[in-house]
């Protein structure tokens, strides 16, 4: 049975939207838990896909979170071996440290919705559905735009939303797998955060009644389209890290 590895941080933010299209395809999901099991034991060229889930803790906070050392090889090896690997909020903050960029404070706490705009690249990428359409932000760093990455995606406020590193490595810093159910363990889990940002919680809740739908939707289709494209031409070998790379240069 093909497989998908999905490191979690926090039990609630999990693969939420995302499980039924893996369960769908005939994927069986292993959470890691990071922090509760030894993620130096985890092979990381052993599942089909690695999904890198969200957490409130930074890219850059390995001396207080070691684990994410561990992280980052599993990506590093993945990306190099062109192995399918999928980075939502900080897996895509990870991805793109492991790809050598930087991460830092953005300008601004994005917490809530808001328009998504996608490139001519992200049209044409599996984010297509999304393009402007209203999305779930929860971060406050964000990323420069790795060398031989594509930019897929961007907000007013963060321009660096989503990325893709050949056909096999896709960042995502919003969170496409976000459904109502389960939301209210977000707005528990994140109480402090949402308070120090001045957010309030009766409209995150009344924003997520709204969009969150049709989001979820929009994450099962893009999650779909991802897969189909793996593995639409199995003939193909994906260009390598050095030749990506060398490619293209940031803008």
């Amino acid at each position: 049975m093909k497989s998908v590895f999905a490191i979690r941080h926090v039990h609630f933010e999990d693969l939420g939207a995302f499980e039924s299209v893996f369960g769908e395809r005939g994927y069986q999901i292993h959470y890691h838990d990071a922090g509760a099991c030894d993620l130096a034991c985890v092979d990381a060229l052993a599942a089909d896909i690695v999904v890198i889930l969200g957490a409130p803790i930074g890219a850059n906070d390995e001396d207080k979170y070691p684990f994410l050392v561990e992280e980052l090889r599993i990506i590093d090896r993945r990306i190099e071996a062109k192995r399918p690997t999928l980075g939502i909020c900080l897996g895509a903050q990870l991805m793109a440290r492991a790809l050598g960029a930087s991460v830092y404070p953005g300008t601004a706490k994005e917490i809530g919705w808001s328009m998504l705009a996608l490139t001519r690249e992200g049209r044409s990428s599996p984010l297509n559905p999304f393009d402007q359409a209203p999305v779930l932000h929860w971060h406050g760093d964000t990323f420069s735009l790795p060398k031989g990455a594509l930019r897929l995606a961007s907000t007013a406020i963060t321009e660096n939303q989503a990325f893709e590193f050949g056909p096999t490595a896709l960042a995502i810093q919003f969170h496409p797998e976000a459904e109502p159910e389960g939301f209210e363990r977000w707005l528990i889990g994140h109480a402090c955060e949402v308070t120090a940002a001045g957010v309030s919680v009766s409209e995150l809740r009344s924003s997520m009644r709204q969009f969150g739908v049709s989001s979820a939707l929009r994450g099962r289709a893009c999650l779909t389209q991802w897969l189909a494209r793996l593995y639409s031409s199995p003939g193909s070998t994906p260009k390598n890290r050095q030749d990506l790379q060398a490619s293209y240069s940031n803008p």
